[in-house]
């Protein structure tokens, strides 16, 4: 086994965020670390609504990473709540709080309460590409069959 990618992360503050975690996996095979609310109190999420949930953290992601924000699906399935911009990026270069979009879909009010798992992360490397511009590009047997090229 290799040893794991070591990212700096910081408390933003640690006297007010000592009781949440920091993200970390749930199970021994997740891919993904959960990510929990650093809310002062409750937050309700009208119907309808998107909000930017604190996590009280900023990390330093190495260049040639970014970190993934995606939804939890047990949110996602029992209360309609999702990550909008899923998978939400966090590049190499940023270094403020990590806030996690949320919107509920559902018809009812969701109450958010502190320290509750909200999303997860995956760290993920990033290629760089240089494009090469041609006149055509190499045929496939798909060539240029799309949404439902394969029937529904």
């Amino acid at each position: 086994m290799r040893e794991p990618l070591r990212i700096p992360i910081r408390r933003l503050h640690p006297e007010k965020t000592e009781d949440i975690p920091l993200p970390r996996a749930m199970s021994p095979g997740a891919a993904g670390m959960d990510i929990f609310a650093a809310l002062d109190g409750d937050l309700v999420i009208e119907p309808g609504e998107t909000v930017a949930v604190p996590t009280g953290f900023a990390i330093a992601v190495p260049p040639g990473y970014e970190a993934q924000i995606r939804p939890r699906s047990g949110l996602a399935m029992r209360r309609s709540i999702i990550v909008p911009n899923s998978p939400g990026t966090i590049d190499s270069d940023y270094r403020g709080e990590v806030r996690i979009l949320l919107t509920n879909l559902s018809r009812n009010r969701f109450t958010l309460h502190r320290g509750e798992r909200i999303a997860q992360m995956v760290v993920a490397p990033v290629e760089r590409v240089r494009w090469e511009e041609t006149p055509a590009l190499p045929d496939t047997t798909r060539g240029e069959g799309g949404f439902g090229h394969t029937g529904v």
